[in-house]
């Protein structure tokens, strides 16, 4: 049986027994000197692997967001848009999410010399697209759109050619790595454990469907809601209804930093920058919406100017947010260059949304006064004393009266709606005519008829203390409801008809 012994040739010795050195120099020393140089080139033939990795990993990122410009650039063919303007937009829809800007963290002692910390995706597409535009002026061509796609398109080129070297060094070195055997290249060969566990059992249809069958519900009524219900009842739901639903809906509503971010007024783009600095937590979603919703409040409110504002200062934040992790820098370097295309695009998409807050907040006001208008001439039931000086009075009787008119009276009111108890119980002529003025005009007359059948409504001549302030104002008031009730008596008497 012939052996093979050819795989240990790849063991990579530093002490050799057989080895023959110099008379003049120690054996010992020279052995230690060749492990030296051994880990040494071991350990930089490594870390050049770490780094040519993490080089890649960064532009693999840029390549997809230079190949993400270049393509919404060229589907950006207008001819009646500057390339400038152009360039800016397909830079912001190709921003992407703020979470991916940054780039892959360094390895460890990957360019440990380097100060600075590593830039962002955005950052670099800044850049990028500041040495484009820089390259299409120095050409001074006329036609700068297709010199900005023939400019994207060398950077895209370089990138990839950066790539294919990096990969084909990268390859060199670990193969390298992979020839020596070394103590790192011990591995565990064959190994494995194996626990057996219960399988779990899945529920049998005949539980499922005894499940679903044992549900009940414990007020079938409500599900099949007679048509022959009050009106009055179902303002008494409705009522109830509404104060439920307004406690669990969060309403978008700017914060205070918001509002405070949203009194700058437009164009002071230094004290934006400023007080974005001191308060970075203002560029977040919330903020944007929170003042969109305060600009279509405002306008609804015919407060345009502030309404403007409003979306001007929201669009800046999303426009900051949207340009990954440095946007801020980029959107103002951008937008304080005077002449610069920015100023354009972004004025643009204000004047855009404001205008449609503009117009749906005059369709709603419009829905609103015809809603008005309608209504006005609806009629309703309402109560009210006739004669100046006299207060009506709402009297609940008991529940344990022995009284036979005050039982009867009782037998009236609990046939009454929940609502228009409630509103009686509470004593509030108010309370009682809102609930009137959900009903219909029949069923309100009948109400009336019923309150007064039982006695629970009653007349009460107000007594008027003069001596106070407060009494008076009323003694003053009654006195010209007198006079203005008195002048009408004289102007039916004077009407030949």
């Amino acid at each position: 049986m012939v052996l093979d012994y050819s795989k240990w040739d790849a063991l990579e010795l530093s002490d050799d027994s057989d080895i023959e050195v110099h008379p003049n120099v120690d054996k010992r020393s020279f052995i230690r000197a060749k492990q030296n140089q051994i880990h040494e080139e071991r350990f930089r033939r490594r870390h050049h692997i770490e780094t040519l990795k993490y080089e890649r990993s960064v532009n693999d990122g840029l390549l997809a967001r230079i190949e993400k410009l270049l393509n919404a650039l060229q589907s950006h063919n207008d001819k009646s848009r500057s390339a400038d303007e152009l360039v800016f937009q397909s830079l912001i829809e190709t921003a992407g999410d703020p979470a991916n800007d940054q780039p892959p963290p360094r390895p460890e002692g990957v360019h440990s010399k380097v100060d600075d910390s590593q830039p962002t995706y955005s950052k670099m597409m800044a850049t990028l697209v500041d040495q484009v535009k820089q390259e299409v002026d120095e050409s001074k061509s006329d036609d700068r759109y297709g010199r900005y796609i023939k400019a994207i398109k060398g950077h895209l080129d370089k990138v990839q050619g950066l790539q294919s070297e990096l990969h084909v060094k990268l390859a060199e070195l670990e193969q390298e790595e992979s020839r020596k055997i070394t103590s790192d290249s011990i591995h565990t060969g064959f190994d494995s454990s194996h626990v057996s566990k219960e399988p779990v059992k899945a529920p049998s249809k005949k539980s499922e469907a005894g499940k679903i069958k044992s549900v009940e519900v414990l007020n079938p009524g409500t599900l099949q809601r007679s048509e022959s219900i009050s009106s009055g009842a179902e303002a008494d739901v409705e009522e109830a209804a509404d104060d439920g639903d307004g406690d669990e809906e969060e309403r978008i509503e700017p914060t205070k930093l918001g509002n405070d971010f949203a009194k700058i007024k437009v164009g002071n783009y230094k004290a934006c920058l400023q007080f974005i600095n001191e308060n970075p937590a203002v560029v977040a979603e919330r903020e944007e919406n929170g003042l969109l919703v305060a600009g279509f409040n405002n306008q609804l409110e015919g407060k345009d100017e502030y309404a403007r504002q409003c979306v001007h200062q929201a669009l800046l934040l999303q426009y900051c947010r949207q340009l990954g992790r440095d946007g801020v820098g980029v959107f103002f370097k951008r937008i304080m260059t005077p002449g610069h295309q920015a100023q354009k695009v972004f004025l643009d998409d204000v004047n855009t949304t404001y205008g449609r807050i503009r117009t749906r907040a005059r369709e709603i006001a419009a829905d609103r006064a015809s809603d008005a208008n309608a209504g006005a001439g609806v009629e309703q039931i309402q109560l009210h004393a006739v004669e100046p000086g006299t207060k009506i009075n709402i009297v609940i009787p008991p529940k344990d009266s022995t009284d036979e008119n005050e039982q009867k009276a009782r037998a009236i009111f609990e046939t009454f709606p929940p609502g228009l108890q409630r509103a009686l119980e509470h004593g509030s002529l108010d309370e009682v005519n809102k609930v009137l003025g959900k009903m219909s005009v029949e069923e309100a007359e009948e109400i009336v008829g019923q309150l007064g059948e039982g006695g629970m409504l009653s007349l009460e001549e107000q007594i008027i203390d003069a001596t106070t302030e407060e009494g008076q104002a009323a003694l003053k008031e009654y006195e010209e409801q007198e006079k203005a009730r008195a002048a009408g008596q004289t102007n039916m008497t004077e009407d030949p008809e």
